[in-house]
């Protein structure tokens, strides 16, 4: 039976840069994870082997460092840009690059030496962006992962589907704790509109699904995760739609009955922490008339 090639790219995973800026004695870090993946006329290279068309993948490395000397690192999302834009102008058979960003964060450490040039890895969470770009749009979907946040109260469950395998009892005081993973899409989307100010809308879309998650008075995680997304979507008009997969981090009431200890809500109690299995919920937030186009499976993205 014959065969044809189906969709194809290549480049190079996980290049790790890191940027030190000095300005005088006070120094600035960007540390990335850059992957870059290309596509276009590569027929050839699968059919024959012939790799007349083949920028090398070492290259791809060579110009994520050579770009982060020469243009600096604004901020994840620029330099994605940046990168984007020389593959697919600069070599004619790359019709599309998507440059895939993690970023970790340092907080600098406040000491009475001389300089500012001391700092300490966050681990908050991981700071995320994806730009595609194909000669004419750009798409840019930026976003975070393994931010843990909790609520010790303020949270209920109760007036669910029972069945004769239900034995979860009914919870008007819980803890409800979350390890957020979202995704965001912009809506800038040629060079002719005005380009977003990056950090300042991950600081404030960060600021904004914070405050939304902990002052929801939360009668399920789902509604906690629409009360977060179009918090994002009502102050952020530079984002049209919001992606969430939030694992429910359960913590159980424990029964010290059998030790004669009321463990009860009212004065605080002890809980068991369990990690898995967790609740899984997962939703897409979107501005009104806008279309969803963040994948379902944010393991893709």
């Amino acid at each position: 039976m014959p065969t044809i090639l189906g969709q194809n790219q290549y480049g190079k995973a996980e290049n790790r840069v890191v940027k030190i800026t000095r300005d005088g004695a006070t120094h600035h870090i960007k540390d990335l994870n850059v992957s870059v993946s290309l596509s276009g006329d590569m027929d050839e290279v699968h059919y024959s082997g012939s790799n007349a068309n083949v920028l090398p993948t070492d290259t791809t490395k060579n110009t994520v460092f050579a770009f982060a000397k020469e243009h600096g690192i604004e901020s994840a999302e620029q330099f994605g840009i940046h990168l984007a834009r020389h593959f697919v102008t600069s070599q004619e058979p790359i019709r599309t690059a998507r440059i895939r960003i993690e970023e970790y964060a340092w907080e600098r450490i406040e000491h009475a030496g001389r300089g500012a040039h001391s700092f300490v890895r966050q681990g908050q969470e991981t700071r995320l962006t994806q730009i595609t770009y194909d000669g004419e749009q750009w798409e840019v979907v930026s976003g975070l992962k393994d931010l843990v946040v909790m609520n010790s109260t303020d949270s209920e469950f109760w007036g669910y589907v029972k069945d004769k395998y239900t034995t979860l009892p009914e919870a008007y005081d819980r803890i409800l704790a979350t390890q957020v993973s979202a995704r965001w899409r912009f809506n800038w989307t040629d060079d002719e509109q005005e380009m977003p100010h990056w950090e300042k809308s991950y600081e404030q879309t960060r600021k904004h699904l914070l405050q939304a998650f902990a002052e929801t008075y939360s009668l399920s995680l789902q509604q906690t995760l629409y009360q977060m997304g179009s918090r994002i979507i009502d102050n952020r008009g530079e984002i049209d739609e919001v992606r969430f997969s939030l694992p429910n981090k359960h913590h159980f009431l424990v029964d010290l009955e059998p030790f004669g200890l009321k463990n009860a809500t009212e004065d605080g109690a002890v809980y068991y922490a369990a990690d898995r299995p967790y609740g899984l919920i997962e939703a897409t937030v979107l501005r009104d008339g806008c279309e969803a186009k963040i994948p379902v499976d944010l393991t893709s993205l």
